[in-house]
């Protein structure tokens, strides 16, 4: 059973952070690049960060890039994503997702095979 699961969100302030952990089971981790995306109301699903099957190729968003870290345990299948200097813009239902292919593939154009169920992450004073 493939199955990706988000945890780690919650509510911090402003310049706060978090780090969201995804655990992965039912396929090789060793080649699929992994991703973390977000949505929040009304705005469309955006890439916030990938990181390709052996974690040497990584992908940021102009808007994250500088306060947020993308890592992988290929070991233990998990993948993190440390967030910090968090803005109330960030505040949205976070994702990971996995897809056999490149960081660019996964992330930019936003082509997954497998998804979790998402962790809110909320930023407000």
């Amino acid at each position: 059973q493939v199955q990706l699961v988000e945890s780690g969100g919650g509510l911090v302030q402003p310049g706060g952070s978090l780090r969201l952990s995804c655990a992965i089971s039912g396929f090789n981790l060793d080649y699929y690049a992994i991703g973390w995306f977000r949505q929040a109301p009304g705005k469309e699903r955006e890439g916030v960060s990938c990181i390709s099957s052996r974690g040497l190729n990584t992908y940021y968003a102009d808007s994250v890039t500088g306060r947020f870290t993308i890592s992988r345990d290929n070991v233990r299948n998990m993948v993190f994503l440390q967030m910090n200097s968090l803005k109330p813009e960030d505040t949205a239902v976070y994702y990971c997702a996995a897809r056999p292919a490149t960081v660019q593939s996964l992330c930019v154009t936003i082509g997954a095979d497998y998804w979790g169920q998402g962790t809110q992450v909320t930023v407000s004073s």
